[in-house]
């Protein structure tokens, strides 16, 4: 059931306070929805964990099960606020304890910068994995930019569903979706828009006009 629901979302809105917005996280989430977003991450490495802890109930309030909400990192607010799922990343608990701890039935996702890891992680049994950063960005400037060639590879190898992530824009976005990718993670493009609905519509249009990298 899991993999059926997070195989094709298309964008995958990522709220993050280090995103630089002015806005509340609350009300992105809802633009979110508004834009028929299906699945928001909501990931806050700057607030302490009693506001991180109150974002998250007000998010999962405001989203009403229209979309899945997904907790970055912190396994104690998910469960707290009965977040849909965690995305961990390769430095955080091992997968089986955190299923174990977050309960049947809950979606675990896990970030792999490598082709190693992505396959690592497909044998941990995961329900998806995130590929990046595949262009540099500000949010991660600890990661060097993967690019598009280790998505393709990802993407041929692994039978898991794959998100993209990393500096992706409405420049970019077509040339990501090129190279097969279903599920697009957005941070920046959404967060910092100052018309949310139009910033997702126009990452859509993006998508649809797919540039591909065959080439690569």
């Amino acid at each position: 059931m899991k993999k059926i629901q997070i195989r094709e979302l298309g964008i995958y809105a990522v709220i993050d306070r280090a995103a630089g917005t002015k806005r509340s996280l609350i009300n992105i989430a809802e633009s979110c929805v508004r834009a028929g977003v299906k699945i928001i991450q909501l990931r806050d490495k700057t607030d302490d964990v009693r506001g991180f802890y109150r974002n998250a109930l007000l998010i999962r309030k405001a989203i009403k099960g229209k979309a899945l909400f997904i907790i970055n990192d912190r396994l104690d607010i998910a469960k707290l606020v009965n977040a849909d799922g965690l995305h961990i990343g390769q430095d955080d608990l091992p997968v089986e304890a955190v299923r174990e701890l977050l309960g049947t039935g809950k979606i675990i996702g896990k970030s792999c910068h490598s082709l190693a890891q992505a396959v690592a992680a497909e044998k941990e049994k995961v329900d998806y994995i995130s590929v990046g950063p595949i262009f540099s960005t500000p949010t991660k400037p600890d990661y060097q930019a993967v690019g598009l060639q280790l998505l393709k590879n990802v993407l041929s190898r692994v039978s898991l569903a794959v998100t993209a992530i990393g500096g992706i824009d409405k420049n970019n976005i077509g040339l990501v979706r090129g190279t097969g990718a279903k599920n697009i993670a957005v941070v920046r493009a959404i967060c910092e828009a100052g018309d949310i609905e139009k910033a997702i519509d126009d990452l859509r249009s993006e998508m649809r006009n797919i540039n591909l990298t065959s080439n690569l």
